[in-house]
């Protein structure tokens, strides 16, 4: 692979709704650009994006992968992202290292859940897109109706570059508007040939709207429009690409990946008007004493990088995908992390291509490529040049939305497990791993059953630990809603030294978890003793009366009792204030209190009843709602844990797949009387 400096890199992102045609696109891709003499198919499993078992098993893309282009002198670095949108961890790290993309639709199914949701984070960066309606080869596309979703659901500002041509039915290639040139699909080759008589009204009256739609780039074209009626192709061209970088603008063009039409227009597109590097602003920083700092995609500043994509390799070991941000890194060169204000050394650089690794002697401003087996990297990490340090933000994820316990199926692998877990994690950030003490168990929350099921089977197929699983305990409180007090006497005589300790407290609901007080007079229990009084209480709160949760929400307050100045001694009184609260028991009336989650669910607004809805039936509560753009509505609710431990599967199916949601623990509140029978057996169960 040839160097390439910022101005020939461009670093693109191909999204699109599951099974719209990605990595046959990828394929197509790597073809035309020849770097590879036969293209795979997902169904044989022999694709160069989706190598791993998992993503073969499944003939989906699990994880992002890194397909880079030589097309014309230029580097394209594509990076191939899941459609699940469970796997959003991995288009959060992509989208933030790329400022161009391509969003690919199915021809056959239009706008999806995922191309909406694709389309809505790339809008949220403004990141300039390519739009590429693919398999027009299938049979009944309506291409007049998808290109109407398209503006409908997208926005008026995608526009038609491309217009597909066929007799009858048949998708025989497309009309390039701007260039108005048919390509064609015969006996297997693409041919230049001319455009059907019948179809170039349509080419006309399409050349005439992007037209249109270039002059509102800027006054000085609208001006030369209105007074002419028309304008150069070269006009039209600078306008498209001023367009198309500043989100004013987005080309909708047409492909049959499998077959290869279509491939070389997105590939010509993405080097004539998607952004290099150098037409980005710079990236900010800040330096090791928090101060702003800035750098350019040029390869005279000093270096700096960020990690953004992490594999664990049984066989290579760690892999780190970094963005460099400036200047030029080489095999062998020291630079400093960051960070962990260390120093690492570059042993080998490469890209990848899929898994295959093309060795690079050194890389410049504006790339992506990969390093092996510096164990302290990790995702989202800065790497740079040490004399002038810099520390780049770290991407954020969601939250879990949806937690499991596990447990291996071999107790052999106990150890394994936290270790095989451990490592994934550096892979993916938006998987959590916590050990709950109270439970016992193990738990592991991702994004979905999807993205729960995709690490396990990682864990499986990588680390040869094989788990069970089963839904997480919820961690219940106790607590009391009355006002009592009681007498706790231990007394024990055995011979030689006794026991003796006598204590009054008298308990009352409070709003923290645990107040110790002392009302004592008269020395009837010495001072010296108060600390064994709270340490038995603080022992005995651990195990409710009800069910063993622990207690709280409770003041506690010793007001009398005795002692023996012989027998009396710190044990004696930490048992004897665990005897006080079982005697105050049944006055202080105790009961269960469960998690409350604050959810914020982002729903369309045709969906909004049918949630609210069900929110109610889960004795969730509104406390309010915000539109947004989009014609969506986020819903702020409070809901107790256990009424939503498998929501994000339920969401999906009333929604479509289409709603999301994210939680955060709000308090603990009182179970309903009618549940809490039921809750006290299933845990004396366990």
């Amino acid at each position: 692979m040839k160097e390439y400096h910022a101005k020939a890199i461009r670093n693109v992102a191909i999204l699109g709704h599951l099974g719209s045609g990605k990595t046959s696109l990828a394929e197509a891709l790597l073809y035309i650009g020849g770097a590879i003499d036969k293209k795979g198919e997902v169904e044989r499993k022999n694709t160069v994006s989706d190598y791993s078992v998992e993503e073969q098993t499944k003939q989906t893309s699990l994880s992002a992968s890194l397909i880079p282009v030589e097309y014309k002198d230029h580097k394209i670095n594509f990076l191939d992202t899941p459609g699940s949108e469970e796997f959003i961890g991995e288009l959060e790290n992509v989208l933030s290292v790329v400022k161009g993309a391509v969003l690919v639709i199915d021809a056959s199914k239009g706008v999806e859940v995922g191309t909406e949701r694709s389309w809505d984070e790339l809008r949220k960066r403004n990141i300039p897109t390519i739009i590429l309606i693919n398999k027009m080869d299938k049979e009944n596309v309506k291409f007049d109706e998808v290109l109407n979703s398209i503006k409908e659901k997208l926005g008026k500002h995608a526009v038609p570059f491309c217009w597909p041509l066929g007799k009858s039915e048949s998708f025989d290639g497309f009309a390039n508007v701007v260039e108005k040139k048919a390509i064609l699909y015969n006996d297997g080759k693409l041919v230049e040939g001319d455009i059907y008589p019948d179809k170039m009204a349509k080419i006309d009256e399409l050349y005439a709207e992007i037209s249109e739609a270039v002059a509102e780039t800027s006054e000085e074209l609208l001006e030369k429009y209105f007074s002419e009626g028309e304008l150069s192709k070269e006009e039209i061209k600078e306008g498209l690409r001023i367009g198309t970088l500043t989100g004013d603008v987005f080309p909708v063009l047409v492909s049959a990946a499998l077959k290869n039409v279509g491939i070389e227009t997105l590939l010509n597109m993405v080097v004539d008007y998607m952004p290099s590097p150098m037409d980005l602003k710079p990236m900010v920083g800040k330096d090791l004493k928090g101060n702003p700092v800035e750098r350019h995609s040029n390869d005279e500043e000093p270096f700096s990088a960020q990690i953004f994509k992490t594999i664990i390799d049984p066989f290579v070991g760690t892999i780190s995908f970094m963005k460099i941000y400036s200047g030029v890194v080489r095999t062998g060169q020291d630079v400093y992390l960051a960070n962990k204000e260390t120093t690492l050394r570059m042993t080998q650089l490469f890209s990848l291509m899929g898994k295959t690794q093309i060795q690079l002697d050194a890389a410049y401003a504006g790339d992506i490529i990969a390093v092996a087996k510096l164990q302290d990297l990790y995702n989202s990490c800065t790497i740079c040049d040490k004399k002038e340090p810099i520390i780049f933000d770290a991407v954020e994820h969601p939250t879990p939305t949806i937690y499991v316990a596990v447990q291996p199926k071999n107790k052999q692998d106990e150890e394994k497990i936290s270790s095989a877990l451990q490592k994934l994690n550096n892979e993916d950030d938006t998987f959590e791993i916590k050990r709950n003490p109270e439970t016992s168990q193990l738990l592991i929350g991702g994004q979905g059953m999807t993205h729960i099921s995709y690490v396990l089977e990682r864990m499986k197929n990588t680390f040869k630990v094989d788990v069970d699983i089963e839904d997480p305990k919820i961690v219940y409180r106790e607590t009391i809603k009355g006002k009592g007090e009681a007498q706790g006497r231990h007394k024990k005589q055995s011979g030689g030294a006794g026991q003796f300790g006598d204590v009054w407290i008298r308990f009352e609901p409070c709003k923290e978890d645990f107040i110790f007080a002392e009302e004592v007079f008269g020395g009837s229990v010495p001072r010296n003793y108060f600390p064994a009084v709270e340490k038995g209480l603080i022992k005995i709160l651990e195990h409710g009366p009800l069910a063993g949760f622990p207690v709280i929400g409770v003041k506690a307050t010793l007001y009398d009792g005795s002692y023996h100045p012989v027998d009396s001694n710190e044990i004696s009184f930490v048992l004897a204030a665990g005897l006080a609260f079982k005697a105050a028991v049944e006055k202080i009336k105790p009961t269960i209190l469960e998690p409350i989650m604050q959810v914020n669910i982002v729903v369309k607004s045709e969906y909004l009843g049918a949630v609210m809805g069900d929110m109610n039936k889960r004795r969730g509560r509104i406390m309010g709602t915000n539109e947004l753009p989009g014609g969506k509505t986020e819903v702020i609710a409070e809901v107790p844990e256990s009424e939503i431990i498998k929501y994000t599967t339920e969401l999906k199916a009333m929604t479509q797949a289409s709603g999301r949601f994210s939680r955060t623990f709000s308090r603990y509140e009182e179970v309903p009387d009618m549940l809490i029978k039921k809750i006290v057996e299933e845990y004396k169960k366990q």
